[in-house]
């Protein structure tokens, strides 16, 4: 009787381990789509794209970042080079509108548009929706380089999720996104994102994470240079970030039509 005790008891206790598992991966994916929103704060950065296209060099894009995550808001205003000075990218009330002042004009776009020709999307400048818009597949524990991380494989269980499936690497003890892979529905391999470092800002006693800098390489254009393939690649740095309240005219078009006449 106690040998059957005992074995109950220990089935009982690897069942609890293996659902306390579950629920650390659960919140540890939790974590990092936290970890991409400042619900609590407006955010502006400025934000340098540096495009890579193999055999035909590189371009150099600059822009302002303005965020209201509470409110699902947020202002894109490109500043240089100087032929592309003072468009602009504008969402509200769930839509996305691109401005271009050569002819005074928004047009819709969307999330999955890649920003200024680069492979950046829009969605990479705002907050990601790994929990919310994913279930988990997969997760495996792995080193990625020098961080311990949790791999976790994702597909998409809404409609409209950025991409059909996703590979993340999450480091386990602050659930920040160090790689991130994109897939179509098929499989295929569309992306693959690097986030080596992140800065931690201060602001009114509370601490956010921001990448210093992601490196995103586009896994469908690329040439063959001599004898090896290249990937299209754009790095995005990001500095002088501020956590503070910005003007609710910023987050409106009126704003992005007066910006393109300065």
């Amino acid at each position: 009787m106690k040998i059957k005790h005992l074995f109950m008891a220990f089935t009982a206790f690897m069942a609890a381990g293996l659902c306390f598992a579950a629920t650390d991966y659960d919140a540890l994916l939790k974590k990092a789509e936290d970890n991409t929103a400042f619900y609590d704060t407006d955010f502006k950065g400025n934000y340098t794209i540096v495009q890579e296209t193999p055999g035909e060099g590189k371009t150099v894009t600059e822009a302002i970042l303005y965020r209201r995550d509470k409110n699902a808001k947020w202002t894109i205003l490109v500043t240089g080079p100087a032929k592309e000075k003072g468009k602009g990218y504008l969402q509200f009330d769930n839509n996305i509108w691109f401005y271009d002042p050569a002819d005074n004009r928004f047009t819709f776009t969307c999330a999955r548009d890649k920003f200024q020709n680069t492979n950046a999307n829009t969605s990479d400048f705002t907050p990601q929706h790994y929990y919310r818009d994913y279930k988990i597949d997969s997760t495996e524990e792995v080193n990625l380089g020098k961080l311990s991380c949790v791999l976790f494989t994702l597909s998409a269980k809404v409609q409209d999720a950025d991409y059909a499936m996703l590979k993340l690497w999450v480091t386990k003890d602050d659930g920040l996104v160090r790689k991130k892979e994109d897939y179509s529905l098929s499989g295929q391999k569309l992306r693959t994102t690097a986030i080596p470092s992140y800065q931690t800002i201060t602001s009114h006693g509370k601490k956010y994470s921001i990448p210093v800098s992601m490196l995103i390489q586009d896994n469908l254009r690329g040439k063959k240079i001599g004898d090896k393939l290249q990937y299209e690649r754009t790095q995005v740095t990001i500095t002088n970030a501020e956590f503070e309240k910005v003007k609710d005219t910023v987050y409106t078009k009126p704003y992005l039509e007066m910006m393109s006449v300065k």
